[in-house]
């Protein structure tokens, strides 16, 4: 993760992380939703904000020997909105990782604004992957 906000283009959004507190991370509330969820109706993304959880200081620093990408198939959904992980960012991940990739438009919750999206990702995901263990 800090790879990813570390030495961001000079216009690319910044995530509204709070200093740690106790070794946990939130998010600004007062930027939540301008920021995470910018597409989700205002009422759902304040509540988004005050049920956020807090994640651990080392959630930033962590990192996986073995990507489960390297030997298995990927699938990305870019959220070409998102003000967290800027759509670049996701970009070179999803190439990186040989995903095959379906953009829309939406913020970093797009799993609540773009339901269907999402949905259509997952359902073209578990298609091709039964059609290759048959």
């Amino acid at each position: 993760m800090a790879a990813l906000i570390k030495d961001p283009p000079p216009d690319a959004p910044v995530p509204p992380i709070l200093p740690p507190q106790d070794g946990y991370l939130l998010l600004d509330r007062s930027k939540f939703a301008a920021s995470f969820a910018a597409d989700v109706e205002a009422e759902k993304a304040a509540f988004m904000a005050d049920s956020q959880v807090p994640w651990g200081v080392e959630a930033l620093s962590g990192t996986i020997n073995e990507p489960a990408w390297r030997t298995k198939p990927s699938w990305y959904l870019i959220a070409t909105e998102d003000k967290m992980i800027p759509p670049p960012a996701q970009r070179f991940m999803s190439e990186r990782a040989g995903s095959t990739v379906v953009e829309a438009a939406g913020s970093h919750a797009i799993y609540v604004s773009q339901p269907d999206a999402v949905a259509a990702i997952i359902e073209k995901a578990a298609g091709a992957v039964k059609a290759a263990i048959n």
